[in-house]
This record gives structure tokens, C-alpha cells and sequence, in this order.
């Protein structure tokens, strides 16, 4: 478990599949800028008994609140170009209510700490709709620096869109840990 000041990132329970899964299927919840694609229950489920949503070079994490261990959403790391030394992070809320607590950066936050500390990867990115001023504003203050954009890269919504790249590689400073010295 990696514990924040608001929240906390944990491994997937299988007490938690039915809210999970939920959530997932819920695309009326994800926001303009979320992939729509669902896994069918059956392939889900699979998924979390065959490795609990958690790989060598992927994984899935809940993000849940410190203080009552309420499921807020989830945060995951993966391989998107296979011969880059990257991750790629990405994250969802489960809901417009759980939007500007501060939740996804802190989510951002410990999750780059533990993949830098624990994982051989260089860099680590985030891929960004423009329109969405509230993930960029998250990567901005997490420190990571806009590399460019990548014309019609991602799919969603029955059209290509798009989308900035925004990276942060090891030896980059992180503002939180600046601030902490402060």
C-alpha cells in the first residue's frame, strides 16, 4: 500500500471486483476523455484471478481515501510503446465528485515515487486530450514537462483526436519533494 496525505493506492481486493467492475462498466462516469472500451465481466474477472491486475510491467491500483477507505477511483502503469524505457500512467475517477480534491496528483505522486524506486523504467508519461485542462494541470504540478503533441494518436468517441505528450524522466526534479524541504 502506498500511503498520501488524503489518499491511499492499494492492490485490488477481490471483495472490491463487483464496485470495480461497477465503475468500469459506468462509461457515463468516466468523463469526456476517458477511453470508452469495456472488458465484458467474464474477461475482468479473469483478468483479476489470473494475476490480481498486477504485472511485472503493468498494473492497477485503487485509489481509496485515507481517511474512510472510500473506492475513489484507480490509477495503472503500463508499457504503451514496447522498445521505449517507459511507463505510461493513467487514471480515473469513479465520478464528478471525487474531481478537484486533489486526488489524481496525489494519486500521480506516489505512484511515480514507487515505480521510480522499484522499477528499472527511465522515463514516465502521460498522454493528454488537450481539452482536458484538469489532467494537464495534474501533470504540470507533478513536475512533468510537455514534449509535444502526437496528431491523431488516440481514438475515442468514433474519432481520432489529438493528444500531448507529457514526460518526467528520473534525474527530473519533483516538485513535492521540494516542497516538503521548503
Amino acid at each position: 500500500m502506498l500511503q498520501g496525505r488524503q489518499i491511499q493506492l492499494r492492490p485490488v481486493r477481490e471483495g472490491d471486483l463487483d464496485a470495480m467492475y461497477a465503475a468500469h462498466a459506468n462509461i457515463s462516469d468516466r468523463g469526456p476523455h476517458f477511453p470508452l472500451g469495456v472488458l465484458s465481466e467474464p474477461a475482468f474477472r479473469r483478468e483479476f484471478a489470473e494475476n490480481g491486475f498486477w504485472q511485472q510491467d503493468e498494473g492497477t491500483l485503487l485509489i481509496v481515501t485515507a481517511e474512510h477507505g472510500e473506492m475513489v477511483g484507480h490509477i495503472e502503469f503500463f508499457r504503451a510503446v514496447s522498445y521505449w524505457d517507459a511507463f505510461e500512467l493513467s487514471y480515473q475517477l469513479y465520478g464528478e465528485r471525487f474531481a478537484g480534491l486533489g486526488y489524481a496528483t496525489e494519486a500521480v505522486r506516489l505512484l511515480v515515487d514507487y515505480l521510480f524506486a522499484a522499477k528499472q523504467r527511465y522515463r514516465i508519461q502521460l498522454v493528454i486530450v488537450p481539452v482536458n485542462v484538469a489532467s494537464a494541470r495534474v501533470a504540470e504540478k507533478c513536475g512533468f514537462v510537455l514534449e509535444g503533441t502526437v496528431r491523431g494518436a488516440f481514438f475515442n468517441d468514433g474519432q481520432n483526436h489529438d493528444v500531448l505528450l507529457y514526460g518526467l524522466v528520473r534525474p527530473d526534479p519533483r516538485p513535492w519533494h521540494t516542497a516538503d524541504r521548503g
